[in-house]
């Protein structure tokens, strides 16, 4: 017989205790850990024998087709589809357009001859209807009210569907398990049957998850580890412009993003972002165009900054859409190796649009930024940077310099500035009409990026 035991769960990293402590001793987290009741054989050992080895050499890998999601930012993120029996996790704020983007999705998919099948446990069928006929085209989506998990699960292995959305993980609960709808062993316990489920029936699941406070997908880390892929949603529910990024992808690259817009017809994908982000009015203090690469895709971004007096005896460095750590370094290496002076001023960073960039290549561009915005002075016109800003203040190149200038030169950008070494020859001879401005060191790229003050339009 099964005995009954009373554990320990914490809800952030999943550690177990068989009693109470204030501070888990997995994550060192505070107030975390929850009680659970779980069941435990009395005997030792399993039922089943041992089963036979394999070697890998021998295992036949069939190339599967992927399901493409109709939505051509949804599949760059994911690598060129939805690959059948994976299960993928969706994580984003309340109202920042999940639901609304999965839906279109299975749309898409249902028009194109697969079924498709959505298990909703936070609306009624009423509800998702007034949302379909918002968004057009879903007519032919199966749905499923049901929160109970052994009935999905059932419905999921009697009607095999191509494409399954569960939305979302957290209103899922089985009644093996004592626990609320939501808590850790419920959460756990869900994404362990669906993943079951999806491997062994070929259903691709997308699971959609809630968030913390801090951003991160609530339940425990064991959620993201069993999934096959993560999927993090970013954008403010008050701004049009969403951008969707690959946590975690088993069968694809995570350094691809996709960028939406919302509009009165749902999630829009935005084939060029550069055009939308990347303009600056001519002869403006403070900013500046970083091209960044995102994987496959070259980005041209706005950066913003400002300087100005500061009243603290410690400056702030506040950055949106930058790594405060890197704008700090960033900052230190203007004050110290390009006579800049920062120390008694206040420096404040946003990359336009809602964006958030981390590749090293944008730091010459938020340099450069800073730098127009202390000297007051603006930077020559129709000018990006891209490049690394080292700690002695020399520059290191940035990978990809051809699709870099090839971006440039398609929105009309006359001069790219770059580190030394960063050419190869062959953006020359492409025909691009973009100069490539080559320099050593932090001070030179300011030199030869800010016009002089008081210059008139360089062009």
């Amino acid at each position: 017989m099964a005995k009954v035991v009373v554990q320990f769960t914490c809800a952030e990293c999943g550690t177990t205790t068989g009693r109470w402590l204030g501070r888990c001793p997995g994550c060192s987290a505070f107030g975390t850990l929850v009680e659970e009741l779980t069941g435990r054989e009395s005997e030792i050992g399993s039922s089943s024998g041992p089963k036979p080895l394999q070697q890998l050499g021998e295992v036949a890998a069939n190339e599967v087709e992927r399901i493409s999601t109709g939505v051509a930012e949804l599949d760059r993120v994911l690598g060129g589809g939805i690959v059948p029996g994976s299960l993928v996790l969706v994580g984003g704020e309340p109202g920042v357009g999940k639901s609304t983007l999965l839906l279109s999705a299975l749309g898409a998919i249902a028009r194109a001859g697969r079924r498709a099948v959505l298990v909703t446990g936070e609306e009624s069928v009423a509800q998702v209807k007034l949302r379909a006929s918002r968004l057009g085209g879903a007519e032919d989506v199966e749905i499923l009210a049901e929160t109970e998990l052994e009935s999905v699960c059932a419905t999921l292995e009697r009607e095999r569907p191509a494409v399954c959305v569960v939305d979302s993980v957290q209103t899922l609960y089985s009644s093996e398990l004592g626990s609320a709808p939501g808590s850790v062993a419920q959460v756990r316990e869900a994404a362990a049957r669906l993943l079951r489920t999806a491997k062994e029936h070929e259903v691709a699941t997308v699971l959609v998850g809630h968030v913390t406070k801090d951003g991160a997908v609530a339940g425990p880390r064991v959620l993201e580890h069993l999934v096959d892929c993560v999927l993090q949603f970013e954008g403010d529910r008050y701004h049009a412009h969403r951008v969707l990024r690959a946590a975690k992808n088993r069968f694809g690259s995570t350094n691809e993003l996709g960028i939406f817009e919302m509009t009165g017809a749902g999630l829009v994908g935005v084939p060029d972002p550069s055009e939308l982000f990347g303009h600056t009015e001519a002869g403006e203090v403070g900013a500046a165009v970083a091209c960044v690469l995102e994987g496959t895709r070259p980005l041209l971004l706005e950066i913003q900054a400002l300087v100005a007096p500061s009243d603290l005896a410690m400056p702030r460095r506040v950055g949106t859409g930058v790594d405060p750590k890197r704008l700090a370094m960033i900052v230190a290496v203007l004050s110290r190796h390009a006579g800049v002076a920062l120390g008694t001023a206040d420096v404040f960073v946003n990359v336009a649009g809602g964006v958030r960039i981390d590749e090293p290549g944008a730091d010459l561009g938020i340099a450069l930024a800073i730098g127009s915005a202390a000297r007051g002075a603006a930077l020559i016109e129709r000018t990006a940077a891209f490049g690394e800003v080292g700690l002695t203040g020399r520059l290191r190149p940035a990978a990809q310099t051809e699709r870099r200038l090839d971006e440039c030169a398609k929105l009309g950008l006359r001069n790219a500035i770059a580190p030394a070494g960063s050419s190869t020859g062959r953006h020359q001879r492409s025909g691009a009409k973009t100069e490539l401005t080559e320099v050593d060191t932090l001070r030179a790229a300011l030199g030869a990026g800010l016009a002089p003050a008081g210059a008139g339009d360089d062009r």
